[in-house]
């Protein structure tokens, strides 16, 4: 081989690589897009060909005149929101002209900017921002149908924004919008750098119509993609050096050879290779060093235009590149050009200028010195500010990287009330907390944006994670430490309280509302909104419900001082929840007095809120048919303003009206469609959880409850909610522990409920928590206290309309009798609990007070009767799917001679011991040895949910290994398709 120049090859004389050994890919991918809408999941790690593998499939002729939007993604700190999607419409169309939309597009013009003359009025706005993210993908969707798109490409879907990753997911699980087009959706991505929690796993989790895999190119392929780059035959030992030194990566191999030739170390066609010079060929060892060693042997120049494409990372003009690499118009020209030919930047669209690899942009903005970096994003800056419609997400970025606090404040805030407008909650919350804690401001400016932080954070529509923890600490450090008018720092408490009380740091936060309360004397709204916090029995500990009446008397006799009317009609909505959650009567009339509807979305908004909390204390209290109506009025309004989160609750309470009723056939499947979504709230899912266990330990599955209840009951202890700890997991673990005769272990659990019960005086929340508790102090000698509590219990039932509770207390006292060894007196007061839960109807609670009646008729000597009712619970127990019960009511009546069916008379409601059809069915897939991601797409759900199920039947069929599950599984015939379930 020769060196120098002597015989050798310039650079200028490496041909482009060709597109070799995706001959099977590219077949499938354009058969997909040709058939139209459908997903197209492109996967491979950095460097192998994913892009590439896009653009020769848009290239061919039966797809090149299909229109097509593409969407990069860059490695961005903080990705712009939508961002991707944005610059995607902007290169189809730089205006809206001749385009028709309808009014829903005016939820575009927070992110078109420049269309606002062109795009519909702003839509009213929305307080869920949840529901301004979905009108937002909606309107998207739209927009891409008037423009006539056909094919959607998201390229390195891995760093795409949250907002992207739900629309994409809208795109795949759903019909199309009214007015909408199908489309075909390519999406590219890397799967080892996939952040956890990123909802790209929920949508590489589906089954798309095409998912391609690229691996790297055998050597025969890397023979055919250096020939073609040189132009002639290379010697086998040298493509032996390059397929080791590359491992068949497209991009290494390609970026050695250019490397190579840049040297002039390449062989004239037709010289003789030998051993010793190929071994004498050195190649950088990661595509980093290749890059870089490249770009240095460029012109300046050159150098110049590629430094400022990576620092501007992403499609620019060539405008903007020369500017911003400071060069004159003549010389910048030609550094474009010479970036172009070198093949590092390739042309995205006519007059759009992009890195053809993302690894060889970051490689070069890497490399760029610190001090030169901050005058590029200095320069990018400058530039975009003198646009007719200055970006500023960008701006905020390229002044922050310059070092220029003062302007990146600026752009900063701007940004954060862009993200909130379009429902990147997240992006904005981000930035406004680093508006606080990274460079200082002016009080008055400072104060304004601490509560623009707080109502950002405390409006939230879904988890935070670490970045609520770290709001906390910045407003509790303003609230100490800035230099701010008195009442601006009540404001800033009342959020800071607000968001105390969502971290379950109750004690804390009612700290922050007493404090807000004392400073805002002058602004009754916000010092009301304190007082109906403190109202709230949120906390298991804290005050008496006497006190929390007294804030909320105080709170009453502020609203009228409230001018603005909705306010005062969001306030009173508030006063009707803390009246229903403290058990007070005059909360029925008060929801009486909510209005059917309104005028406004955030009005309406207001309104569903309080039928959501109306609905929930009517079910809590029995009136079944009332909490159905308020639920029906929901679901009339909640969809139509897009108040998601009440349409999952009305679901849910749909579900547990399900389960208090006895409407249990495929009520596990339901629960598990709850617990399995990601969109579920979590405490929704936490209490679908609850609910989970103890349909489980009902229907026999003790293992599995006692596993399930023991993660819920650790979780819910983390929130110190009330009303989780007041309902099923405690109940149901209460159940499970006496079964065992471990009631000391339940009263560790019971004793602080109770006695918080007790101390609020709120007895209508003691209706699943009493009976166990009750029947636990009995089993450990404590019949005195069993006595004082249910006589607490009566007395602060006393009066009250509440039909649940009542027979709850029934239960109650049916305990204490039979305690007291009196079996007639007791078979009588279970009897008329019976019948009290008879009349919700609650039949679960009914059998079970039946199953102890018949237990004290035999007590009494009175077996006839006794066995008779024993007889017709165990039949109902069996008819409503509650095994575990019905078998120990059925080994009582074999032991009294009575003949008991062992099977199952009706069909099988609960599972029990046995595998649910879910839990089968990932059974069978994973026996043919499959991962759990695999698995997951097989079968529509996520590989948390696959884990989930697949450790369920690992402790139904007692193994603990996948290899001893299959094996099991096949000797019990359960990979047989026909066998619907095992015990």
């Amino acid at each position: 081989m020769m060196h120098g120049d002597e015989g050798g090859r310039s650079a200028r004389e490496v041909h482009p690589p060709a597109f070799v050994g995706r001959d099977r890919e590219l077949a499938s991918v354009a058969d997909a897009v040709s058939a139209g809408a459908g997903l197209v999941l492109v996967e491979g790690e950095a460097g192998i060909g994913k892009s590439r593998l896009v653009r020769e499939c848009l290239a061919l002729p039966a797809l090149r005149d299909v229109v097509t939007a593409t969407a990069n993604c860059p490695p961005l700190p903080e990705p712009f929101s939508w961002g991707p999607l944005v610059e995607a419409v902007r290169r189809l169309r730089p205006n809206l002209n001749g385009v028709e939309v309808s009014p829903l597009a005016g939820a575009l013009r927070p992110l078109f900017p420049e269309w606002a003359a062109e795009l519909p009025p702003a839509l009213e706005p929305l307080s869920d921002t949840k529901a301004v993210r979905h009108r937002v993908c909606r309107a998207l969707s739209e927009l891409l149908a008037a423009l006539r798109v056909e094919v959607l490409v998201v390229e390195d879907a891995h760093w795409a924004d949250a907002p992207t990753l739900e629309f994409l997911l809208m795109l795949s699980t759903s019909s199309s919008a009214a007015g909408a087009r199908p489309l075909s959706l390519v999406v590219t991505y890397r799967p080892d750098d996939v952040p956890d929690g990123s909802s790209l796993l929920r949508l590489t989790a589906l089954r798309p119509q095409v998912r391609v895999v690229l691996g790297p190119l055998d050597f025969e392929q890397t023979e055919q993609l250096v020939v073609s780059m040189f132009g002639t035959e290379v010697s086998t030992e040298f493509l032996s050096f390059l397929h080791e030194r590359t491992e068949g990566l497209p991009l290494a191999v390609e970026e050695s050879v250019r490397l190579l030739a840049d040297r002039r170390h390449v062989a004239r066609p037709g010289a003789k290779w030998n051993r010793r010079a190929v071994e004498d060929l050195e190649v950088p060892p990661t595509v980093r060093d290749l890059v870089l060693e490249r770009v240095d042997r460029l012109d300046k120049v050159v150098r110049q235009v590629l430094e400022a494409a990576a620092v501007v990372a992403g499609p620019s003009s060539q405008d903007l590149l020369v500017t911003v690499a400071g060069l004159e118009f003549s010389a910048g020209r030609l550094g474009v050009a010479g970036a172009l030919r070198c093949g590092l930047l390739h042309e995205t669209v006519p007059g759009s200028l992009a890195f053809r690899h993302v690894l060889a942009a970051k490689a070069i903005a890497d490399a760029v010195p610190a001090s030169e970096r901050r005058l590029l994003h200095h320069r990018a800056a400058v530039s975009l500010e003198g646009s007719e419609h200055p970006p500023p997400i960008r701006l905020s970025r390229h002044f922050r990287e310059a070092g220029e606090l003062d302007r990146w404040s600026q752009y900063a805030e701007a940004a954060a009330q862009a993200a909130l407008e379009s429902g990147d909650e997240h992006t904005a919350v981000k930035l406004l907390n680093d508006l606080l804690t990274i460079t200082d401001h002016p009080s008055d400016q400072r104060g304004r944006l601490a509560r623009r932080l707080g109502e950002a954070i405390v409006h939230r529509s879904a988890s935070l994670g670490e970045l609520e923890t770290a709001v906390r600490d910045t407003l509790r450090e303003i609230v100490i430490k800035a230099d701010l008018p008195e009442a601006e720092r009540g404001e800033i408490r009342l959020l800071l309280g607000w968001l105390l009380y969502q971290l379950g740091e109750f004690d804390a936060g009612n700290v922050e509302f007493e404090a807000a309360v004392g400073a805002l004397d002058d602004r009754p709204a916000s010092a009301a909104q304190a007082m109906l916090f403190l109202a709230s029995p949120e906390s298991p500990e804290s005050w008496s419900a006497s006190q929390h009446l007294q804030w909320l008397d105080r709170a009453t006799a502020l609203i009228p001082r409230v001018e603005s009317e909705l306010v005062r009609r969001q306030l009173q909505i508030d006063r009707t929840i803390k009246l229903l959650a403290l058990g007070q009567e005059a909360g029925w009339q008060a929801v009486a007095e909510i209005p059917d509807s309104a005028p406004t979305p955030i009005e309406q908004h207001h309104i569903v809120r309080g039928r959501i909390n109306a609905a929930q204390h009517a079910m809590d209290l029995g009136f079944y048919d009332d909490a159905r109506g308020h639920l029906a009025a929901v679901e009339a309004v909640a969809p139509a303003i897009g108040y998601q989160r009440a349409v999952d609750f009305t679901q849910f309470t749909d579900v547990l009206l399900d389960w208090f009723t006895g409407a249990w056939a495929g009520l596990a499947e339901r629960i598990h469609q709850v617990i399995d979504s990601d969109e579920t709230h979590p405490l929704i899912r936490l209490e679908a959880g609850a609910v989970l266990g103890y349909l489980d330990l009902a229907s026999g599955s003790r293992e599995s409850a006692a596993h399930d209840l023991q993660k819920v009951m650790t979780e819910i202890a983390a929130t110190r909610s009330m009303d989780l700890l007041t309902g099923f997991a405690t109940a149901a673990s209460g159940r499970l522990w006496l079964a065992d005769g471990a009631a000391d272990q339940v009263l560790e659990l019971t004793d602080p409920i109770m006695d918080a019960i007790g101390i609020k005086d709120i007895w209508v929340r003691a209706t699943e928590v009493a009976p166990v508790h009750v029947e636990a102090l009995i089993a450990a000698g404590r019949v005195d206290d069993a006595a004082m509590l249910v006589r607490r219990f009566t007395v602060g039932l006393h009066g009250r309309t509440a039909p649940v509770p009542q027979a709850a207390l029934a239960t109650c006292c049916a305990l204490l009798v039979e305690a007291q060894d009196a079996p007639e007196l007791a078979a009588e007061a279970f009897a008329h609990a019976a019948a009290a839960w008879a009349a919700m109807p609650r039949p679960y609670d009914e059998l079970l007070a039946l199953e102890r009646q018949g237990r004290c008729l035999l007590a009494a000597n009175t077996p006839e009767q006794g066995l008779a009712v024993l007889g017709r619970a165990q039949e109902r127990l069996v008819e409503l799917g509650a095994q575990w019960d019905a078998d120990r009511v059925a080994r009582l009546l074999r032991q009294h001679g009575v003949e008991v069916a062992r099977t199952w008379r009706r069909g099988r409601h609960g599972y029990g011991d046995g595998l649910s059809p879910r839990e089968l069915a990932v059974l069978r897939i994973v026996a043919r040895g499959l991962t759990n991601r695999q698995a997951a797409e097989a079968l529509f759900i996520s590989p948390k949910t696959v884990a989930h199920h697949l450790s369920r039947a690992m402790r139904k069929l007692g193994v603990s290994s996948r290899t001893a599950l299959a094996r099991v599984a096949a000797d019990a015939g359960l990979l047989d398709d026909s066998t619907p379930h095992a015990k």
